[in-house]
């Protein structure tokens, strides 16, 4: 280039001849030619690959924006062209030909790339977009240094020059426009991400979110208003790419790294710049120091003061350096987030693909392990991508801090050194302590969220067993005793060590300085101390940073360690069985056949659970399986839908199966998608499905039909109204095997015979496909095909029914001729619930007007169309469709956050720990201000003296006052992570538990499970771990603006001018950012709780799931749940960045004024360089400390949220009191037992209808009444009443001459015994189970279970009554379930109990014994209400109470009700067969 060179400066840098200039030839050959080079290259580049695509749709606005851009871009080229030929022809001199050259060149190539990007590309050109600013610039100082050095001979060229720089800039601020405008937007891109459309601007500075931002401020923003995910982020992609890696066997983290490290590689990038452009700012800082001592030094010599303009162009050169490193660390952060974002999505992806296939060897893992996993751990690595970042940027920023401490103070900063790494071993050592603390806080907060889960899935029976008190003591020891004292200890121990951190800088800053004076001969002047100073304030970032990133990366490493755990579990196994595809099968032929096969449940098992089996069922075959209670029903068909490990032989099926478990699984949905289940609605099938599951009725007086809602596990169904929408899912799907298991056990005889003989049975609408039925009923017997009876996991008979009953010593034979072939219709199955049955149990099943004539229409209908079409799986539903709303809406506030949320806060928090920690930081700021000050006085009397001699005095002052700082600092946080954050966490977890556990059982109808554990879970650990943080920032961050701004105002008073402008954007950036950060935030809180819903329930169909072969369908579900939170979560982490990059600009601003009102004031009245020192070191504090005022405001704001929350669940209207002093029933009531229903009324809610009209009603003590209804006639009404789930409108209920109304629901709950219908069981052992309030002796257990005929059975368990339960009592089967719900009841002794379907799940063997022990001795003395689906288990009583629609049909002996036909009793009598 230097030959090129036709200057007398030749090609050097900086100019000689020029103050504070470049030469010319490095001007034109360098910086523009450089620029010109690049934009030819790239332009040529981009249109080559450009003109190969087709071109875009573009609307008439935008071709005329081309149109205009082109012309410009010609005016610019023509103009360079005419300068061309006019130094050619006029032989002009000039420093460099080339750039003459160049530049008409590179314009013709970018004229053609505009033509070509501008119509194949949707957003405006990089390329163009950096190089006309970059241009403009560099041509502005070779016009300087042309005016400067020859103006006469350049005008002509100037003004070329200047038409090529106007239309070239005009050009610019049109394609910052972009391709698109004026298109209008379809539907599909309606929604679409703004950033597949932003320009470089707009993505460095956040633009894109402007309108949102807009919006937010006019009007509150709804899930309708935000930007859809780009397609690459969308969380089925993210999933995949984290389940490839994870497949090949790589480690968690590797996994992690290779699926998404690509964006956060480039974040590291970023970062290494930012910080070098941070550390510069020092070098800055003293080159502009020393600039105006020496200034101010030679001010009145003559001709030997320097050029104003260099301290001007520091000036300017802080301000760039500034933006520009304010734009790095957004952008990192920016990538950083979204890093996080699709780790957690893939993560929460591959931890529910995962669940879906886990083998039973992990059931010991509970849906709140799982689920845990999901919320915490992958949140806690969405966390730590943010922040990782500093392991590596903060050992690079201490060092690039101590290579400009050398610069500036030489070997004396490595005292500094020594002090940093001699503290090291005492910070690991903390690390380390935090680590362990942090893995049994882990497990506290687990073991806490599975005692919750367990606490909602059983509330029903813990409110019915008045066992509130026992729960909540065994909640509050884990809270209070193991969770709050370990976060006392972590709060003490983080406190420790942030004052250890925030010492550290301040220490090395003292010992460094002393030493420098101490060895140096060079003084110590404003030059050096301040940019000391601010190296030692940069230095406090990363010190600090790296401590919280270390504790950070150890609770992800233990994370992780759960993660690995998790995806390295066992799976189910694969082939347990064969599928082999038969698209035509033909009746008769082979659907399943499995041989000599042998399955366990564990594969560690021993003794496997079933063995040599040996099954066929055909096409349009009906098999029994029958057997005692435990024997194996179960798990035949768990071994056919694949639960279980086959050991041995095979198992062939040759089609699609549908199953109906014994416990029906609902989904929080409305009825239709219950039933079609995912697949395409055919009306006509499902019309007759409907009917024949005889559920007409029921939708009938659905408040919506099968478009109702049925809320979480079905609880506002009776369980008869589950089982029937269970089996019409399982006929819908039309499956060639169809699994039933006991689903007739839940109705009335009656629905039983209609549900059998229209679906079941030879003529039903299973007719044509493979049934297998478990039941324990005998009432159809002789209509199966084929009979399996089970013992002990063997097949011990198998046959036709004909076959079977010849053989007189067949079990099967034994059974028929011992209860008789119509002594039941159906044994009633336990329904996991956890509400009671709402009053949609009113309108089940009428079907006494129904016509004989019109059941034979439904038959004849039925037998019409024998085979439907096949189903098919409807489409996947967009991520924007509707979510079921569930029964309730979750609540959701709008607006600010009221301000009594605040103050209930610091209520809980204590007000005076508050008022403490304000004053011990307000003294913590002045200490620091007032050691800044000292420092100002020794730089003043070091230049003054022009050496270090009487150092001792400020070296004392100022290592007081920074000892002091950190002191105080250490005390103040003690008292708000310790103190205060301790003290609300207890309190506010105590209100919310003691609200929950008061609420009314309607509230967890009405309330998903997920919503609720959310609460507990992520709201409370924000209380717990966060919030008392984020107010420190607030009134830390806060107090040092308020002394910068005191600082800045009292040295440069013309400055306080520009607060108020400065202040009114602050403010007006503030507003617009908080009112749409706040909603945004609450739609990313309220669309993280169908995700946890969604996994829950989920989790706890999986065995229906997989028997339907829809595990896609319920991944692809969970990715739309994802997406949509992704959807709220992505906008609200990009407009912190919005705000970050304003105010960062406003730091940048003040500290340009400052500097450029140094420089005026230096030019004209003089200034010392330890003021202007002190000032913009304070200054260039502003930048960060106005961000983080506002970031933590808003932290606080948005995380308050998580208080408002809990204060809403406090909220909630209890029920009535528990005790009652004043009117405390005697200690033995109920004495005798008589109970009166006098004129009483009752309904659910206020604006439902009466579900008990008028019932009066007299029951004597000891007697034994049965009561029996259809369907949804109010017979469990009745018991809810009694219990006080639904309180009465009208009359009164007495029992012992006490009314139940005026006494505490404990008194009235705790007296009175029930075996409910859903037999809930919790985690532990079984005596927990059996006796949770710890009141009963082992032997008093013992006699109980020998009566409920179950102490054979935990007689044979190794550990007895210490064995373990699982969650929901899985390790036993349902029958076992009831039993043990039983010998609670016997353990009570009470005078009334109420059975409600007690042994509907037990064979009728062991039923029968029952009944003689409900009759025999044990419970002479005990007035008993049954509600029985066998009416023969009902015959004995001394009355029989029939309800119809609500009120007393008939109560009297069930002789005299016999002996009359017209009776309704009879009527259901003779359909039982017993009449």
């Amino acid at each position: 280039m230097a030959q090129y060179c036709q200057d007398v400066e030749g090609l050097s840098v900086v100019s000689r001849r020029r103050v504070f200039d470049l030469t010319l030839c490095f001007q034109e050959g360098i910086l523009l030619s450089g620029l010109l080079a690049v934009l030819l290259i790239a332009s040529v580049l981009a249109s080559l690959s450009l003109c190969l695509l087709d071109p875009a749709k573009r609307s008439v606005k935008s071709r005329v924006l081309l149109g205009a851009k082109l012309t410009l871009l010609l005016i610019a080229f023509g103009s360079s062209l005419s300068n061309l030929i006019f130094v050619l022809r006029s032989h002009q001199h000039v420093a460099i030909l080339q750039w003459y050259i160049l530049e008409p060149l590179a314009f013709f190539s970018a004229l053609v790339f505009t033509f070509y990007h501008h119509t194949r590309v949707r957003m405006s050109s990089t390329t163009l977009l950096l190089f006309w600013p970059l241009y403009a610039c560099a041509l502005g100082i070779w016009v300087r240094s042309v005016l400067q050095e020859k103006a006469g001979d350049y005008r002509f060229l100037l003004i070329l020059k200047g038409i090529t720089a106007l239309s070239g800039f005009a050009s610019f601020l049109l394609e910052c426009v972009g391709p698109e405008v004026g298109l209008l937007r379809d539907e599909k891109s309606l929604h679409e991400s703004p950033l597949l459309t932003a320009n470089i601007y707009n993505r460095w500075f956040f633009g894109w979110l402007t309108p949102l931002l807009a919006q937010g401020s006019s009007h509150y923003i709804t899930e309708d208003d935000l930007p859809s995910l780009i397609p690459t982020d969308e969380s089925e992609v993210l999933g995949h790419r984290l389940e490839a890696y994870l497949s090949k066997q790589y480690g968690v983290w590797s996994s992690l790294f290779l699926a998404y490290g690509g964006p956060f590689a480039v974040a590291v990038v970023l970062k290494t710049f930012q910080d070098s452009l941070a550390f510069a700012q020092p070098q800055l800082l003293r080159l502009l120091l020393a600039y105006i001592s020496r200034y101010q030094s030679l001010r009145f010599s003559e001709g030997g003061r320097p050029n104003i303009l260099e301290g001007f162009s520091y000036a300017v050169i802080m301000f760039v350096a500034s933006v520009a490193q304010t734009v790095l660390l957004n952008a990192y952060f920016q990538r950083t987030f979204e890093t996080g974002m699709r780790v957690r999505a893939g993560l929460v992806t591959a931890i529910f693909s995962k669940a879906l296939v886990l083998s039973n060897d992990e059931k010991s893992r509970s849906t709140g392990d799982i689920t845990n996993l999901m919320s915490v751990d992958a949140t806690r690595l969405q966390d730590l991508c943010t922040y990782a970042i500093i392991a590596f940027s903060g050992p690079f920023q201490i060092t690039l801090a101590f290579i400009s401490l050398y610069n500036l103070i030489g070997w004396a900063c490595f005292v500094g050194v020594a002090i940093m790494v001699g503290s090291m071993p005492l910070t690991t050592a903390i690390a380390r302590a935090l680590k362990r603390m942090q893995e049994q806080q882990m497990k506290n907060r687990d073991e806490r969220t599975r005692l919750m889960s367990e606490l909602l899935s059983n509330i029903k029976s813990i409110k019915l067993y008045a066992w509130e008190s026992a729960f909540v003591k065994r909640i509050m020891e884990v809270r209070n005793d193991r969770e709050l004292r370990m976060l006392k200890k972590i709060g003490l121990l983080n406190s420790f060590s942030m004052t250890l951190w925030s010492g550290i800088p301040l220490l090395v800053a003292f010992s460094s300085l002393a030493t420098a004076a101490w060895t140096s001969s060079t003084p110590l002047t404003a030059d050096i101390i301040f940019p000391c100073i601010s190296l030692f304030m940069l230095l406090q970032f990363p010190l600090a940073m790296l401590s919280n990133v270390l504790s950070s990366i150890i609770e992800s490493m233990v994370s992780v360690k759960r993660l690995s755990d998790f995806f390295a579990a066992s799976e189910l196994q694969p082939d347990a069985r064969e599928l082999v595809h038969k698209p035509n099968l033909e009746i008769g032929d082979e659907v399943l056949s499995i041989s000599n096969a042998e399955f366990c449940w564990d594969s560690k098992q021993v003794v496997p659970t079933l063995e040599n089996i040996d099954l066929v069922s055909r096409k349009g075959q009906l098999t029994a399986v029958m057997g005692r209670v435990g024997a194996g029903k179960t798990s035949l068909l768990s071994a056919i839908i694949g639960d279980m490990t086959r050991n041995e032989g095979k198992v062939k099926l040759y089609g699609s199966v549908s199953y109906a478990p014994q416990n029906p699984w609902i989904m929080s949905a409305t009825v239709r998608d219950n039933i079609i289940f995912n697949h395409v609605y055919d009306e006509e099938f499902y019309t007759q499905v409907i009917e024949a599951c005889a559920l007409s009725p029921d939708l009938a007086l659905l408040p919506q039909g099968d478009l109702t809602e049925v809320g979480e596990k079905g609880i506002t169904l009776s369980g008869g109204q589950r089982a029937r929408i269970s089996l019409a899912r399982a006929v819908y799907a039309r499956a060639d095997l169809v699994l039933l298991d006991d689903v007739l056990a839940a109705v009335d005889s009656h629905v039983a015979r209609h549900v059998f003989d229209r679906v079941i049975g030879p003529n039903g609408l299973l007719a044509s496909h493979a049934r297998i039925l478990v039941t324990n009923s005998i009432a159809f017997v002789s209509q199966f095909q084929q009979i399996v009876f089970i013992r002990r996991g063997i097949i011990t008979e198998c046959g036709s029914y004909e076959a079977l009953m010849q053989n007189t010593d067949s079990d099967i034979c034994k059974l028929v001729r011992g209860h008789g072939t119509g002594s039941a219709s159906g044994s009633s199955t336990p329904f996991i619930s956890s509400g009671s049955v709402t009053p949609t149990e009113d309108v089940a099943v009428v079907i006494e007007d129904t016509s004989s004539e019109r059941a034979e229409a439904i038959s004849e209908k039925l037998i019409t169309r024998v085979n439907f079409p096949r189903a098919v799986l409807a489409p996947p539903k967009p991520v924007r469709a509707a979510n079921s709303a569930g029964l309730s809406t979750e609540h959701r506030e709008k607006g600010r956050v009221k301000g009594k949320v605040y103050t209930e806060y610091m209520a809980a928090a204590s007000r005076l720990g508050f008022a403490t920690y304000i004053a011990f930081t307000t003294l913590q700021q002045l200490a620091v201000l007032l050691s800044n000050l000292t420092l100002r006085a020794w730089a003043e009397h070091n230049s003054e003296i022009g050496s270090n001699y009487g150092m001792g005095k400020y070296l004392a002052i100022y290592g007081a006052f920074t000892l002091g700082s950190t002191l105080i600092g250490g005390a103040a946080r003690i008292v708000i992570w310790v103190y205060c954050s301790l003290r609300s966490s207890e309190r506010l977890h105590h209100s919310m538990l003691s609200a929950l556990m008061n609420a009314p059982l309607s509230f967890f109808e009405l309330t998903p499970t997920g919503r609720t554990l959310n609460l507990f879970s992520r709201d409370l650990y924000v209380v717990d771990q966060l919030l008392a943080r984020y107010i420190e920032n607030v009134v830390r961050t806060g107090l040092v603006c308020l002394s910068i701004l005191v600082v800045i105002g009292v040295s440069f008073p013309p400055f306080l001018i520009s607060v108020i402008p400065l202040g009114w954007f602050y403010m007006r950036v503030m507003n617009y950012y908080l009112s749409t950060s706040r909603e945004l935030k609450r739609l990313d809180a309220v669309s993280k709780s169908p995700i946890f819903a969604w996994f829950s329930e989920s989790l706890a169909g999986v065995s229906t799931i997989r028997s339907f072969n829809q595990q896609a369908i319920f991944i692809k579900a969970n990715q739309r749940h994802i997406d949509r939170n992704q959807i709220c979560y992505l906008p609200s982490i990009s407009v912190n960045r919005w705000l970050s990059i304003r105010l960062e600009i406003v730091g940048a601003v003040i500290i340009f004024l400052v500097a450029t009102l140094a420089m005026v004031a230096l030019s004209t009245t003089g200034v010392d360089a330890g003021l202007v020192g002190l000032v913009l070191s304070y200054a260039m504090n502003a930048t960060s400390s106005l961000n983080w005022v506002v970031r933590s405001a808003s932290d606080v704001e948005q995380n308050i949220v998580s208080v408002e929350r809990i204060l809403h669940q406090i909220e909630v209207a209890p029920e009535a009191p528990q005790y009652i002093p004043e009117t405390k029933p005697v200690a033995d009531w109920p004495s005798a037992g008589k109970i009166e229903f006098r004129n009483y009324s009752t309904r659910y809610r206020p604006e439902l209808d009466l579900v008990l009209k008028d019932i009066a009603l007299e029951i004597e003590p000891k007697e034994k009444v049965g009561i029996c209804g259809r369907t949804g006639a109010g017979k469990s009404s009745l018991l809810l009443a009694l219990f006080r789930i639904i309180e009465g409108v009208e009359g009164s209920i007495i029992i012992d001459g006490v009314d139940i109304s005026k006494i505490g629901l404990h008194d009235l709950r705790s007296s009175i015994s029930i075996v409910p219908q859903t037999p809930d069981l919790f985690e532990g052992s079984l005596r927990l189970n059996i006796d949770p309030i710890e009141k009963y002796s082992d032997a008093e257990i013992w006699v109980a279970l020998e009566q409920a005929h179950l102490k054979d059975y935990v007689q044979s368990l190794p550990q007895g009554l210490d064995a373990p339960v699982r969650e929901g009592g899985q390790s036993l089967s349902s029958g076992q379930r009831q039993l043990l719900c039983f010998a609670r009841a016997l353990l009570r002794k009470s005078k009334i109990l109420v059975l409600d379907e007690a042994t509907s799940a037990v064979d009728l063997d062991t039923d029968k014994a029952i009944q003689e022990i409900i009759r025999g001795p044990a419970f002479e003395d005990v007035t008993i209400l049954t509600i029985a689906h066998r009416l023969n288990t009902i015959m004995g009583g001394t009355h029989i109470l029939v309800m119809s629609d609500g009120k007393v049909a008939e109560f009297e002996p069930p002789q005299a009700l016999l002996t009359r036909p017209s009776s309704i009793f009879y009527s259901l009598a003779k359909e039982a067969g017993l009449a």
